[in-house]
């Protein structure tokens, strides 16, 4: 299987990207400018954290390259261009407070030319912000790009600690936030109070995503809590599910609580079924039985 070169690179405010090597001798710790993944008209600076090989993709696949290692002026130019940014954000929430405009500045970036300078900010409506503009481009003589953007991407852009102590998933490596919906968390039998299923942008949390598939794929092969199941001599009702350790908790007749091992349920029925995996179980009794 062909493989292509690929490095890990830690990018301040943007965590840790993929990129192509486009050919050059890195080595883990070196500084090195790279093409931006979501604008041509930015570059970074990072510093090589990993070398690796991957198979090369089937499909043309645009996978960001690094520019060139940096050297001293690179270094220099990222760190100025840095400061620039932070006085350009201060001139610029002056002005957002002396016109009393509903809008909150997340962040400001020069463009590789420094042609352009782009402001992004938060609002919970559509702002006016074109005598904003005209402010602006007077003061730094440079076209002006004013982007309104989501609290999601605010917490991407500033980054910081999710509940679990580790750095934000969107800021670190999650690139593609997806659609996140409530029955996730319902899925996962996780308590529905806001401040445990919420992160720090207060939408629902990113991770839930990542075992979803997994807690359906399970209730999928697993009695209903409630139902009522007869095997191996023991009929009774069942009152938990334990997941984890593939463990379905029956009370039987006596009022014994028993844990019964998943495989020794499973059996596959004989007969039409459109989905076999709702079909691994003995028969359930109704609850009026």
């Amino acid at each position: 299987m062909e493989e292509i070169s690929v490095v890990r690179v830690k990018i301040p405010e943007q965590g840790i990207l993929v990129f192509d090597s486009n050919d050059l001798e890195l080595k883990i710790g070196d500084y090195c400018v790279t093409e931006d993944k979501e604008n041509e008209e930015f570059i970074n600076l990072g510093t090589v954290k990993a070398l690796l090989k991957i198979p090369k993709p089937a499909s043309q696949v645009d996978i960001p390259k690094i520019v060139r290692l940096a050297n001293d002026d690179d270094i220099r130019y990222f760190q100025e261009k840095k400061q620039k940014e932070i006085e350009a954000r201060e001139i610029c929430r002056k002005k957002i407070k002396d016109r009393n405009l509903p809008m909150k500045l997340v962040k400001t970036r020069f463009s590789a030319n420094n042609r352009k300078i782009t402001f992004y900010f938060t609002s919970e409506r559509r702002v006016d912000f074109r005598e904003l503009v005209k402010d602006l481009a007077y003061i730094f003589k440079r076209r002006i790009e004013l982007r309104q953007i989501g609290v999601r991407d605010e917490t991407k852009m500033c980054g910081g600690y999710g509940c679990c102590g580790l750095p934000l998933c969107c800021s670190n490596f999650l690139k593609k936030l997806g659609r996140m919906e409530i029955k996730m968390a319902k899925e996962q039998d996780m308590t529905l109070t806001p401040s445990k299923i919420s992160g720090v942008c207060g939408r629902l949390l990113c991770c839930l995503r990542y075992e979803n598939e997994w807690y359906h794929d399970m209730k999928e092969v697993m009695p209903e809590v409630g139902s009522r199941i007869k095997t191996n001599g023991i009929k009774g009702t069942v009152e938990e599910l334990d997941l984890f350790h593939s463990i379905v908790k029956v009370r039987d007749e006596s009022g014994r609580l028993l844990e019964i091992p998943l495989r020794s349920l499973m059996r596959q029925k004989k007969g039409k079924c459109e989905n076999k995996k709702t079909c691994l179980f003995p028969e359930k009794e109704s609850r009026d039985e």
